[in-house]
């Protein structure tokens, strides 16, 4: 009965996984369809596209103190209590009650700072590289976004192949133990061996089972990359099997990450800003001219004089020139902008060195699991040989459950180091296209 109920369980697992084949919705199938699903839909590519466009709306000749300001100004004020006024000559006194005052004045106000030792044309360039930078930090989360897809893409092909294989093991085991039923009951096989070839089976679904969560959680995980609502969304992946690119070179992801990773690149913009804070604080030892200019109406009312009311209205424009003479900060600023210079650099240099331990390793990395997978093609040809002969002998008695149980795991085993090669390989790969700038090929 439980054998039966095992049976049963299995297929129902089987059909499911057919689904998931067979029943794809209209969805993404290749790497390259999910990846442009992942960047237009992923919410925090979208952050990072809205903080780019922040950065190129502050970038303006206004923002950088280039352009005049315009203010429109108006006032209104009221003045209204007692004078008492005693005259010099004669010492008579004139008291003057309840006397309401009233002005009024409204005008265009313009200001230009059009020299300040070259400070305002610093901020501007200080701007363009902002807005440069802002770009580039758009490129590092989408190349980061590209790679952390395509790793997860692999690995749900990864568990699909591997849940393909937990059920051929289920297979051999179901036929191992149909075999051993028949023999045990025509008396070639002991009890010991029916319970041992039950016990297996058991093992071999269980290991199915697990693997249909792995593979969901993978599933998953891509559908909240893509920011599918439906994060439980079946995934049309046509792709089947890890193609693996053996025929990177050294020398060209090299030349390629100095010229044009993005982390690099932005390091030498650091720099950059560096040296332009200091032209800023260099700056304070030049003059500053300022203009303005304006067009001004006053209206004013006496409630106490002998006039009544006076009007004035017209142009004014003037120019301010100035120089700093001490403000007991400069040397220090200046010394430090230096400082800030040099650390830049030095960060650069850093980060230079790290790329060039972390390509070599993971090149180190790539070849040997480039070398290892072709020698566990070897073994897996040889395992697969190896179960055929154990599987002939087994059925005319030559061989034990036990050694039948080792073919078949050295079988499964072979399978299962190629395809952890394969994915290691894959991920190396990966690794070393985003560190060379070139990650974004995967969507070509």
């Amino acid at each position: 009965m439980r054998l039966i109920l095992s049976v049963m369980m299995l297929g129902g697992w089987a059909v499911c996984v057919q689904a998931q084949t067979d029943s794809f919705p209209s969805r993404p199938s290749t790497l390259k369809e999910c990846l442009r699903l992942g960047l237009e839909q992923n919410y925090s590519i979208r952050v990072v596209k809205n903080e780019q466009e922040k950065s190129d709306n502050e970038a303006t000749p206004g923002n950088a103190g280039l352009l005049p300001t315009l203010d429109l100004t108006g006032s209104y004020g009221t003045d209204w209590g007692t004078t008492k006024t005693v005259a010099r000559s004669t010492g008579a006194t004139e008291t003057v009650r309840n006397a309401f005052d009233q002005n009024a004045s409204a005008g265009v106000r313009l200001n230009w700072t059009v020299f300040d030792g070259f400070s305002l044309w610093t901020n501007y360039r200080q701007l363009q590289l902002l807005k440069q930078q802002g770009e580039l930090q758009t490129r590092i989360a989408m190349e980061d976004f590209v790679a952390g897809l395509a790793a997860e893409y692999y690995n749900f092909i990864q568990q699909k192949i591997r849940l393909k294989n937990f059920r051929y093991a289920v297979k051999l085991s179901k036929e191992r133990m149909r075999i051993v039923e028949e023999r045990y009951h025509i008396g070639d096989f002991s009890r010991l061996d029916y319970q041992q070839a039950k016990v297996d089976f058991n093992a071999d679904s269980a290991a199915y089972m697990k693997q249909q969560e792995a593979l969901a959680t993978s599933r998953i995980r891509l559908n909240e990359l893509m920011a599918n609502d439906d994060v439980n969304e079946l995934l049309p992946i046509v792709d089947s099997t890890i193609n693996v690119t053996a025929t990177l070179d050294f020398d060209v992801l090299w030349n390629s990450t100095l010229a044009v990773n993005a982390d690099l690149l932005k390091a030498d913009q650091d720099e950059r800003l560096a040296r332009m804070d200091l032209k800023k604080v260099l700056a304070r030892n030049y003059p500053y001219v300022k203009l303005n200019g304006g067009y001004d109406y006053g209206l004013n009312r006496y409630g106490r004089s002998v006039t009544r009311r006076r009007e004035n209205w017209g142009l004014n424009a003037g120019v301010t020139v100035g120089f700093n003479l001490f403000d007991g900060k400069r040397a220090s600023e200046r010394k430090n902008a230096r400082l800030d210079i040099e650390n830049a650099r030095l960060r650069r240099d850093e980060l230079e060195l790290s790329l060039r331990a972390d390509i070599n390793n993971l090149w180190q990395a790539y070849q040997n699991n480039v070398q290892m997978l072709q020698l566990e093609r070897q073994n897996l040809t040889a395992a697969v040989e190896n179960h055929e002969i154990a599987s002939e002998r087994y059925l005319l008695g030559d061989l034990s459950g036990f050694e039948m149980r080792e073919a078949q795991k050295s079988l499964l085993d072979a399978e299962e180091r190629i395809l952890t090669a394969e994915y290691a390989t894959k991920m190396c790969e990966i690794s070393l296209l985003q560190l060379s700038g070139n990650v974004m090929l995967y969507l070509r």
